[in-house]
């Protein structure tokens, strides 16, 4: 009984400091708002990202504001951000940096490449040879690079959001599944509505627009990385999470007639993605606790570039998503 007090004391208590840390989003939004109009799945997503140390894959056609989206966000957090076009013929000295020679002291010193910022736009990453998506792959699982015989460490936080072109279009390098894996999240971003598109109009066709005033520094989305992780997840949500993911492998235990779409189902990275996803939702949300309803939210994110679909699924055109949402509509919600 007195477990129960204590364990009951401890969530309020999570509940209050959550709330108190999470007080930040709501002007955050606003000032992205000034910009941006729309898109806020994007940014909360980009926000998840940034709050559980993730990484964010997009693909979507071009002209939709991805850019803008995530440099405004940079300003808004006081964050230095580079955006890199990624092309056929770049290197992956041309991400990382390299060793030049100093000709006044004639020694070789490190130049550092645009990877050592905060926030990273990788533009079209399926554009670039295998050996710099892996240059930049092994940045962001290591959060750190070696430019000659030293290593340095990445920026804190660090965030990379790449952007995809559509598999159909020709001269791209389509990224491996396993390199997918490592991102945290994947979006597929949709055009505006017409009401949205009008205002877009206004706004970016007038003398001049609004800029974004910071809200805070990156010391304190650090700080708050340390608070979500802190988040309560109860035992039965935890077990819808494990649920969900086993669904995807072993979709005949939750009466699910799909095995014949599915060639591969989500690794325990998603369970870990799933779950620290869910706590970042619930914390955008203002709560101290995670419900159903965070993991729906965000499993769609987390789970569609891991589910490795069959060539009978492709021949029926079915989708990742289609299956996906099969799954969860199916799973028994705690």
């Amino acid at each position: 009984m007195v477990e129960a007090v204590s364990s009951s004391h401890d969530i309020h208590a999570i509940a209050e400091r959550i709330r108190q840390e999470s007080s930040f989003i709501p002007p955050l939004i606003e000032q992205v708002d000034r910009v941006i109009i729309g898109q806020r799945y994007m940014v909360e997503r980009l926000l998840i990202g940034l709050l559980t140390g993730g990484h964010v894959l997009l693909e979507g056609v071009p002209g939709l504001a991805k850019t803008l989206t995530v440099s405004t966000l940079a300003k808004t957090i006081r964050a230095s951000f580079q955006r890199i076009q990624f092309t056929p013929d770049l290197l992956p000295a041309d991400l990382i940096g390299t060793m030049i020679y100093n000709q006044q002291t004639g020694a070789f010193v490190p130049k550092k490449g645009p990877l050592f910022a905060h926030i990273i736009l990788a533009d079209e990453i399926n554009r670039a040879p295998a050996k710099v998506q892996s240059a930049l792959l092994e940045a962001m699982q290591e959060k750190q690079v070696t430019i000659g015989d030293t290593t340095y460490p990445l920026p804190a936080p660090f965030l990379v959001m790449a952007t995809q072109n559509p598999i159909e279009q020709e001269g791209t390098y389509p990224l491996p599944e396993a390199q997918v894996d490592r991102f945290m999240l994947k979006l597929k971003i949709t055009y505006p509505t017409k009401a949205e598109e009008r205002a877009i109009l206004d706004r970016m066709t007038g003398e001049d627009y609004e800029q974004p005033e910071p809200v805070l520094d990156p010391e304190r989305i650090l700080e708050a990385q340390r608070v979500v992780r802190q988040v309560y997840v109860d035992s039965k949500i935890r077990d819808y999470i494990v649920d969900i993911v086993f669904a995807t492998r072993a979709p005949r235990m939750y009466n699910l007639n799909i095995e014949d779409l599915i060639e591969y189902g989500a690794s325990p990275r998603a369970t870990i993605y799933l779950t620290i996803a869910a706590k970042a939702h619930a914390f955008i949300k203002g709560r101290g606790y995670v419900t159903p309803e965070d993991v729906k939210s965000i499993g769609m994110d987390v789970l569609r570039h891991r589910v490795i679909l069959s060539y009978e699924a492709e021949a029926e055109e079915m989708t990742p998503e289609q299956v996906v949402q099969r799954i969860f509509d199916t799973v028994e919600v705690p």
